[in-house]
């Protein structure tokens, strides 16, 4: 019988992990290796880690982990959980049966692409959801942003720390007579129509092919295209969630706990503002923390 199982063996996973192994608490990390920033180059904003690949940090945490003899990662995936407090089971893709008597979900989401052509393929090199993690590096430069609704006032305010050139895409949406005058006032252009198509060049570059109008090109495009959990088992758990601009997130306590007791979520799968590695390898680490404390007897 574990401890603590961990479904997701990102971020947010492995902070959780820490804490438990050095707490001597028995634990079982689940993990594809799929984790949401592999398509980025770098990581930033990680204190001691800023500006490395993201694969190459969680390579080093888990070799870091192997100094822990009751942690245990496993490179399967996690079909189905049962069970309640002190008494959880999770069967793997691989059909073996673990134990729990307290679980970590931290699986994350996936992004859901928009449908057009090219979007995809510059997801976290050429296009980017956080100027926290990218917009340092293009500072000052021609910004681009693909209005997905009101959020998107907000986005341009704060984008004007890092640049005073912003173009914002309308991509069909109706942007409402103020938020055009306030962007016009900023110095923001607004280029009506739809996206038809989205070309890559290097140093981050992109140009947007319309529906009506010349081609425009920019330094780097930020979007926030809706995520979705990246597994269902919150789903069959019954946990309760909170739909949000961003997405469908885990709702939790301030003791990072479900609607379930001993069910535990971090990372961006319960983070419905923020998604940045540093926020999921505090939330992670705080999960792990309490799930542990919750134990003590």
């Amino acid at each position: 019988m574990n401890d603590v199982i961990i479904i997701g063996g990102s971020f947010a996973g492995l902070a959780a992990a820490l804490q438990l192994g050095r707490a001597r608490r028995k634990v079982t990390v689940l993990d594809t290796g799929l984790p949401r920033n592999r398509f980025a180059d770098h990581s930033h904003g990680l204190l001691g880690h800023d500006h490395k690949a993201p694969l190459d940090i969680l390579t080093e945490a888990r070799e870091q982990l192997a100094r822990y003899p009751s942690v245990r990662l496993v490179n399967a995936r996690a079909d189905r959980i049962s069970g309640a407090l002190d008494d959880f089971s999770v069967l793997t893709g691989d059909g073996e049966s673990l134990g729990a008597r307290r679980l970590i979900l931290s699986y994350g989401v996936a992004d859901q692409m928009l449908g057009i052509p090219g979007f995809a393929e510059g997801w976290g090199t050429s296009i980017v959801p956080c100027p926290y993690c990218d917009g340092f590096e293009v500072s000052g430069r021609h910004w681009g942003l693909v209005w997905s609704g009101p959020p998107s006032h907000n986005y341009v305010r704060l984008y004007q720390d890092w640049t005073d050139t912003l173009t914002v895409f309308a991509h069909g949406h109706d942007i409402p007579p103020d938020a055009r005058a306030d962007l016009a006032r900023r110095g923001v252009q607004v280029v009506d129509g739809l996206i038809t198509e989205l070309n890559h060049h290097d140093s981050h570059n992109v140009t947007m092919k319309l529906d009506a109008g010349p081609p425009v090109a920019v330094d780097i495009l930020f979007a926030h295209p809706r995520n979705k959990p990246s597994a269902r088992l919150h789903e069959s758990l019954g946990l309760a969630t909170v739909d949000t601009p961003q997405g469908v997130a885990l709702m939790v306590d301030e003791r990072r706990q479900t609607s379930t007791p001993g069910i535990y979520a971090a990372g961006d799968l319960a983070n419905p503002a923020m998604h940045s590695v540093s926020t999921a390898s505090w939330q992670g680490a705080m999960a792990g923390i309490f799930a542990q404390q919750s134990m003590v007897v």
